[in-house]
């Protein structure tokens, strides 16, 4: 009974990891196209976060973490990769097609590859698995050639995918000690939740920071501006894409905010359970789910080289996460000295 009640919850730990990540793409989606403030797009969706946590430890419904000013320090470059890896998916997606940033995604493990070759402490994938980065790339390369035209890429949601992927490779690397050190002390209160929800907040701080130095002093004239393009296209017809109100923008924010808070904490709770390289697997799945609805909702078309240039991406961080998985574990400290 205990394994069926096992299975049950990391099945609907998956299905809330998969239907709030595909939700907060189509969400985050429609608040980009509704109003070109993008770095105060991705820190309101912190906020929101920031706002579904707060109250569950106020009220006990989940014990709070018990960190020290020290913990925090040590969090906070972490906090910093998570802010950055953020709000360049959103900028990437606010730039382009979801489908494309999507794809320019995948190619995560080569970052988190080439960090892990100069910081230190230095580590060194398998032979197999620097060739599967290898079908990484060209499958993503392969996506960015159409047909009849050469080369065609969106500079900017490629840069900025590509900078999500450096600052997600960054987090891993430098994050994985600390946080696994915090979880390991019962008295911190870390639980996979709580680390997720602590390094939301983080990632706020860091991104309000960003939206002070970027878009705050232009704010009011690109709500008003946006408002009033609206207006405009309302009187022309009420059916018109480019015909909504402030509700609408609001509305498509907060809920991008909740879908990709819940979706992360659903992520963070399947990988406790299972492990990385099973969340890796199913991450990659995830992706393909993603790439597909987005690319139908909104009529992102995609010619013979991106479908197959994207599949064999996708292909390609499936097996690298199963080569990674059948390479061999280093002898514990014990083994060692017998």
């Amino acid at each position: 009974m205990a394994e069926k009640n096992s299975t049950l919850t990391l099945l609907l730990y998956v299905v809330a990891w998969y239907v709030g990540n595909t939700y907060y793409n189509i969400y985050n989606k429609k608040a980009l196209n509704l109003i070109h403030a993008h770095w105060s797009v991705a820190f309101a969706q912190l906020v929101v976060g920031i706002i579904v946590c707060i109250p569950m430890w106020i009220t006990g419904i989940r014990k709070a973490p018990n960190l020290s000013m020290g913990d925090i320090k040590k969090l906070a470059p972490i906090g910093l990769f998570a802010a950055a890896a953020h709000g360049g998916s959103v900028l990437a997606m606010g730039a382009g097609a979801v489908s494309f940033a999507q794809v320019v995604k995948a190619c995560e493990p080569v970052f988190a590859a080439l960090v892990a070759l100069v910081v230190k402490p230095v580590e060194f994938k398998s032979t197999l698995e620097y060739l599967m980065l290898l079908v990484i790339v060209g499958g993503v390369s392969l996506a960015c050639v159409k047909e009849g035209k050469g080369i065609d890429i969106n500079y900017f949601a490629f840069g900025w995918a590509s900078f999500a992927n450096l600052a997600a490779a960054l987090k891993g690397k430098m994050g994985k000690d600390v946080t696994h050190e915090l979880k390991a002390d019962e008295t911190k209160n870390m639980s996979a939740a709580n680390s997720y929800a602590v390094m939301n907040i983080l990632s706020a701080f860091w991104t309000l920071f960003v939206v002070l130095g970027t878009e705050a002093s232009t704010f009011k004239d690109t709500w008003d501006h946006t408002l009033s393009d609206a207006a405009a296209a309302c009187k022309k017809s009420a059916t018109d894409p480019k015909c909504y109100t402030a509700n609408d923008i609001v509305l498509n924010v907060f809920l991008s905010g909740v879908a990709y808070y819940l979706y992360n904490e659903f992520a963070f709770g399947f990988t406790a359970m299972v492990g990385a390289v099973t969340s890796s697997v199913l991450n990659t799945l995830k992706r393909v789910i993603i790439i597909v609805v987005t690319a139908a909702i909104f009529g992102e078309a995609m010619d013979k080289n991106a479908m197959i240039g994207s599949a064999l991406a996708i292909v390609g961080v499936l097996l690298y996460s199963l080569a990674g998985a059948m390479k061999p574990k280093p002898p514990k400290a014990d083994e060692k000295k017998q």
